[in-house]
């Protein structure tokens, strides 16, 4: 083991030659490798947080499961009233990894000015609702506090107020049918702007507005401890499937449960592919890093060919000669994957700090800015992989020094 080690070192440092025609091959398979670290860390940094801030997003409106009764499964709106009076509500006892409970409901209406007007699903929200999740999204003014009295505030999206032309403070009237007699007049109720929020989806702030769910339950003419639906919101979205069976199985039988991947597949279907990008890039940094270390091994083999020669000479088996050479290949894949992650870190660090990086088209993907994410395990398995895949690649190109015999070997030239 001293032998191998003091002629790997001697490979590496080549103070055996006065002129080595492998340090360019060896520095392009450096930069390959280090290139392609970068690459794959930015890969899965900015895949894993774009996936990361698009579940929260949707989470913050809706929770990861939602709990109805079955004649709302497939309403937009709240129509027929779920009681309060549950064994899961307000906490979920009887199952882990569940953080909060809240009762909502919503109701279909329209939003007139004297200008113009506006199609909008009002929700209805209580003392138990956690405004944390939306709290980022507030952009003006503050959040309506339902916990005491009736309130009249609402909290609006951005585009709703662009569109009708409303600011913090000012009041417009908004009309609700009546769902038990069509042919009477739509309910009208006068709400005050308390703040705006912007969460970047349109598909939710073009249509979303918060009101104090009294509202609607005295339009329904449902009792106080009636709601519309349940959220729940989990530990972890990668439980909601398994949580999603047990809560239903806990649950008395008028009742059902929808994931939030089922309200909203369309957008889940598509972040999902950002997994098969990932592993794209991944595959084929590793492949171009590969390939570009066994043409370094290669060229080293060739250039201390009269060394093999030399050391075969002497008895030194061909399993030993070969190990010399892959200890030179994992000295230098271990520099490549060093400056790789000194400076794919350190952007991946400047760009969640800073957020130097925006996105061209921010409606298509939800967001301004570019998020990444990154956790410690992912960043030691994906170093060990690469090193022990180029290792396993370089093995069958090493296997060429069983082929050199000596006496042709020291004649090299």
């Amino acid at each position: 083991m001293n032998l191998e080690y003091f002629i790997a070192k001697r490979l590496i440092t080549g103070k055996e030659h006065k002129i080595s025609i492998s340090a360019p091959i060896i520095k392009i398979a450096i930069a390959a490798i280090a290139l392609g670290i970068l690459m794959m860390l930015i890969a899965i940094a900015t895949g894993v947080g774009l996936k990361h801030k698009i579940r929260e997003k949707v989470t913050a409106f809706n929770g990861h499961i939602q709990i109805y009764n079955y004649d709302n499964n497939n309403s937009q709106v709240s129509v027929v009233p779920v009681s309060k009076n549950q064994d899961f509500y307000p906490e979920f006892k009887e199952i882990q990894d569940i953080v909060h409970v809240q009762a909502v409901a919503t109701k279909a209406g329209i939003i007139r000015t004297e200008e113009t007007f506006e199609g909008i699903i009002a929700k209805g929200v209580g003392q138990d609702y956690n405004w944390s999740a939306i709290e980022e999204f507030l952009v003006e003014g503050k959040l309506p506090d339902y916990r005491d009295q009736l309130n009249s505030e609402v909290l609006l999206s951005r585009i709703l107020a662009t569109r009708l032309k409303l600011s913090v403070g000012d009041s417009f009237f908004t009309f609700f049918m009546r769902d038990e007699d069509a042919g009477k007049l739509p309910n009208q109720r006068k709400f005050t702007v308390s703040g705006i929020y912007d969460s970047g989806f349109e598909e939710i702030d073009a249509l979303y507005i918060f009101i104090d769910i009294r509202h609607i339950q005295r339009m329904n003419k449902w009792k106080a401890d009636e709601v519309g639906n349940f959220e729940v919101f989990l530990e972890s979205f990668g439980d909601i499937d398994e949580k999603s069976a047990e809560i239903y199985g806990k649950t008395v039988s008028n009742l059902d449960t929808r994931t939030l991947k089922d309200k909203y597949y369309k957008i889940f279907e598509w972040i999902s592919l950002f997994d098969f990008n990932i592993a794209l890039i991944i595959g084929i940094m590793i492949i171009v890093g590969g390939i570009n270390m066994i043409t370094a091994l290669l060229v080293l083999i060739l250039e201390r060919t009269p060394m093999i020669g030399i050391l075969k000479a002497l008895g030194t088996t061909n399993w030993s000669i070969r190990k010399v050479f892959l200890y030179n290949a994992a000295y230098l894949i271990g520099i490549g994957l060093l400056w790789g992650n000194a400076v794919g870190l350190g952007l991946i660090f400047m760009q969640d700090r800073f957020k130097l990086f925006k996105f061209p088209n921010p409606k298509e993907y939800y967001i301004e800015y570019i998020p990444v994410h990154i956790d410690f395990i992912t960043i030691i398995l994906l170093n060990v992989g690469v090193l022990l895949l180029c290792l396993l690649m370089l093995l069958i190109p090493s296997y060429i020094i069983t082929k050199i015999t000596p006496v042709k070997a020291i004649r090299f030239e």
